[in-house]
């Protein structure tokens, strides 16, 4: 697996997920709603702490700097 998101990207997404999660957890969101944000939230999460992404890799997306 290859790393392909860059430290912005990773933060981002880990913010989101952590927002998505706490909106859950008091009520702010639920419903059929509520389960798919959180389906993305951990996906989300789960990318952001691996640092790869296979929709990036798919579409030749990399966010990631390269050493020079």
């Amino acid at each position: 697996m290859k790393l392909n998101m860059g430290k912005a990207d990773r933060i981002i997404r880990i913010l989101l997920a952590l927002t998505v999660g706490y909106l859950y957890y008091v009520k702010m969101i639920s419903g059929t709603l509520g389960i798919v944000l959180m389906i993305i939230a951990f996906i989300f999460l789960i990318t952001g702490i691996v640092g790869s992404c296979p929709l990036y890799t798919l579409f030749g997306i990399n966010s990631r700097r390269h050493a020079h």
